[in-house]
């Protein structure tokens, strides 16, 4: 997960430096679109679960698996404007922004100042090879690994020492005509990560262990509160976020994006999977607690996935008619 992390950290830089959150007008409407979409969701699965012990996982149901929802808006083919999923994409960032901090801020140990110290160190070594023009990515293992053994001395959770390189991944190369290290690296990670990582990540933890366990009680709230907060919450936060921001004349929406991409956008941010997943990891020690928050994302992921896929269709030949007259 580490390299997952690293790679939506780069993701993120490139987007900063030149794509769609580098502009304030460009990126504030996401924004706002990720926050209705993280806090709807959370107080939806906190009306279900208010008590300490599965309120811990309130947090499962705010993320939006990146990888998925592109993957499922481009099965609709090119009657989705270009700018749909320039918005999708830009939220589905700011929500692994706002999960990268919600990680670090509350599911993480007692800090150890020490820990920090260790990986300002990495920091530090890394920014030294890049002003020493070390190009090799080789290069950056050893400071990638003290950042790591920092964050995890830190109480930090140490994947998050991906989204630190990440960010700190040269956005422009220092000889002109090659591609910069951002894109270099990005690119020839994100095939390990899209059919290695990530499916080797969910074959190993999606699974719901049903063995001596039974959905009653505290388990079948955290299983009803995940799912019903993934493909209802997320809509209902991303698309009033959305509408409220326009409707008070802080942001317009895109050209191209009509309130019925809106919505598709909507619905595809409930698809939390891998990220949901990883969260509830982190939040449940309790099988039986993990064991149904597990399938509370898997159930409210599958159901987003199909209202997506059935208004996304019902929009793209809404558009080729009105492309055809």
């Amino acid at each position: 997960m580490t390299v997952f992390f690293l790679v939506v950290g780069m993701e993120i830089r490139r987007e900063i430096h030149e794509g769609a959150l580098s502009k304030f007008d460009q990126a504030i409407l996401p924004v706002l679109a990720a926050l209705g979409g993280v806090v709807v969701p959370a107080l939806i699965y906190l009306s279900f679960n208010n008590v300490a012990a599965r309120g811990q996982g309130w947090a499962i149901p705010t993320a939006t698996d990146i990888a998925f929802a592109v993957g499922v808006l481009a099965l609709l083919g090119r009657s989705i404007p270009a700018n749909v999923r320039v918005f999708l994409l830009a939220l589905a960032i700011i929500d692994d922004i706002v999960a990268v901090v919600i990680i670090a801020l509350f599911y993480t140990s007692g800090l150890d100042l020490n820990g920090f110290a260790v990986a300002s160190l990495g920091v530090l070594i890394a920014f030294g090879f890049q002003w020493l023009g070390l190009a090799s990515a080789f290069a950056y293992i050893l400071p990638a690994f003290i950042v790591w053994t920092g964050l995890l001395i830190a109480g930090v959770h140490p994947t998050l020492a991906g989204v630190v390189l990440g960010l700190m991944t040269p956005v422009r190369s220092a000889n002109p005509g090659i591609v910069p290290p951002v894109v270099r690296v990005q690119t020839a990670l994100h095939p390990w990560v899209a059919y290695g990582i990530m499916p080797l990540f969910a074959l190993a933890n999606a699974g719901v262990n049903f063995t001596g366990t039974e959905l009653t009680g505290g388990a079948q709230l955290v299983t009803l509160g995940v799912a019903l907060a993934l493909c209802a919450g997320k809509p209902i936060g991303v698309i009033g976020a959305t509408w409220l921001a326009v409707r008070t004349g802080w942001c317009r929406l895109a050209p191209g994006v009509s309130w019925g991409g809106v919505c598709l956008v909507g619905l595809l941010a409930g698809i939390g999977f891998t990220m949901s997943i990883f969260i509830a990891m982190l939040a449940f020690t309790d099988d039986k607690l993990l064991n149904a928050a597990k399938f509370g994302v898997l159930l409210g992921s599958l159901i987003s996935v199909t209202l997506g896929l059935g208004w996304g269709a019902e929009y793209a030949e809404r558009r080729r008619k009105e492309t055809e007259a």
